[in-house]
């Protein structure tokens, strides 16, 4: 992992990408809070951060910390540069640290196929068999609940049965009392403001090609 404390490639591409207008805290929970305004100019720097980076410049994002990470998934989603999906899919299931981890699920989920479904069940197969330990299981399940509705699929069904992975998971302690249809609704919001912003970006780079 790279540091940008010691590595000056990798800090003068947080300086322009990660925390201007402290955007890698922004990306999340918190943007659903922003104002109309706020979410307007937000939206709009996001999508011209996407158009600015180049693959290289993520890929170098993606070996930095939990910022440079996080940040990295929405540019890539935003950009609908789905020949990360792998690389992000790796990120998750490895999850060698805190925070990114529900980026890399939004990302899945709007990327929105079979592929990113396959990708969360393996992270899910991994997590839900650790009840010791509690990272992203909750919204990778609202992701995978997310894309299902999108694709007519039932592949959250098997993790939410009676007695199934979900539930030994969730009961053993300490004890979770999580609604899975919350985490669903959350990436829900999540996924339409990554969507929003993806046809924002489409509309930019047809206008800028043509």
């Amino acid at each position: 992992m790279r540091s940008a404390t010691t590595d000056p490639e990798l800090l003068g591409l947080v300086r322009r990408f990660v925390t201007p207008g402290r955007r890698y805290l922004r990306l999340g929970g918190s943007l659903l809070r922003l104002s109309g305004p706020e979410r307007e100019v937000f939206t709009r720097e996001l999508v011209q951060a996407a158009s600015e980076i180049t693959s290289a410049e993520l890929c170098v994002l993606f070996e930095g910390g939990w910022r440079e990470r996080k940040t990295a998934s929405w540019l890539v989603v935003v950009a609908g540069r789905t020949e990360f999906r792998s690389r992000i899919g790796e990120l998750l299931l490895a999850s060698e640290g805190p925070y990114a981890g529900g980026a890399y699920c939004v990302t899945l989920a709007t990327f929105g196929t079979g592929a990113d479904a396959d990708l969360l069940c393996n992270y899910l197969d991994h997590y839900l068999a650790r009840p010791d330990l509690d990272y992203d299981q909750s919204l990778a399940l609202g992701a995978l609940l997310h894309l299902d509705a999108a694709l007519g699929s039932e592949r959250a069904s098997r993790y939410l049965a009676e007695g199934g992975l979900w539930q030994q998971w969730a009961d053993a302690p300490p004890r979770r009392d999580r609604d899975p249809q919350e985490y669903r609704q959350v990436m829900d919001q999540l996924c339409s403001f990554a969507s929003e912003c993806a046809e924002l970006f489409a509309s930019l780079k047809a206008d800028s090609d043509s």
